[in-house]
């Protein structure tokens, strides 16, 4: 469990980014955090993984204290993916990428090849191992990020704006690859504008508000307001406007809708 007592941050003096932000993130379940540009999303994320540290409040990963702690030392606990995966991407070859984060743990060559090989594998990127990560489609740059989180054997992974750009089968693959992640046991962190893949995807969801919690809970919960997610500037998943324009319960997906009018003959 991560838990976040009373995070505050400000990068200048009294003029808060986050304020007094409370909540427990279950490791084994995929969260998404959602609100307006500017609201304090992207700053979240990088506190948890120590891209930068609180002036307030404590944060914590199975009782472990993690508040200060650096980004090489969140690694193994927690994987970062940017949403533009060049800002991360450095080596000369795929193999080199995914390694530098065991080969900065510390793993011996051996333990460092199989992690290398078992990230591929799972982002199905093993045929490309030789190749420059510059050259490489976006869709296969963002999953390339995420092996090289995944060698460090992380328990959360944090995903900034994941399908941002990417074409339906890039988007089709990832979406999958982050379920199957999640059900082999680990946590994932959405960060995503997309209300239809968070309405799919998240068992929990987060909504920062001009820097402070302004929603925790399911997205069931947060959709059946309508007032308040329209209040916090996110819009309605399709599934939902489509399901209350039939009048039907609210639904969350196309197959829920499917599934309501199949039992209604």
């Amino acid at each position: 469990m991560l838990t976040l007592n009373n995070i505050s941050f400000s990068y200048q003096k009294n003029r808060f980014i986050l304020k007094n932000i409370s909540t427990n993130i279950d490791d084994t379940k995929i969260t998404a955090i959602a609100g307006r540009n500017g609201s304090g999303k992207t700053t979240l994320t990088r506190l948890v993984m120590g891209l930068v540290h609180p002036n307030r409040g404590s944060m914590t990963l199975d009782d472990v204290d993690i508040t200060k702690k650096e980004p090489y030392e969140m690694a193994q606990y927690i994987g970062y993916v940017f949403q533009n995966p060049d800002q991360q991407l450095f080596a000369s070859t795929v193999f080199e990428e995914v390694a530098f984060a065991p080969r900065k743990l510390g793993c011996n060559e051996h333990t460092i090849k199989k992690r290398v090989e078992e990230a591929l594998k799972i982002t199905n990127l093993q045929d490309i191992i030789w190749e420059m990560p510059q050259v490489l489609s976006l869709g296969q740059k963002q999953r390339l990020s995420i092996a090289c989180a995944l060698a460090a054997k992380p328990k959360i992974l944090i995903l900034d704006e994941p399908t941002s750009g990417q074409d339906c089968r890039e988007r089709t693959m990832l979406l999958r690859l982050m379920r199957k992640l999640n059900a082999q046991g680990l946590g994932i962190i959405m960060v995503t504008h997309d209300m239809d893949i968070l309405a799919e995807h998240a068992d929990k969801v987060i909504v920062i508000n001009q820097g402070e919690l302004a929603f925790d809970g399911t997205p069931l919960d947060l959709f059946s307001q309508k007032e308040l997610t329209l209040k916090l500037g996110l819009e309605l998943p399709e599934a939902v406007c489509i399901s209350q324009e039939l009048g039907l319960d609210i639904c969350l997906t196309p197959m829920e809708i499917y599934a309501h009018l199949h039992k209604r003959g």
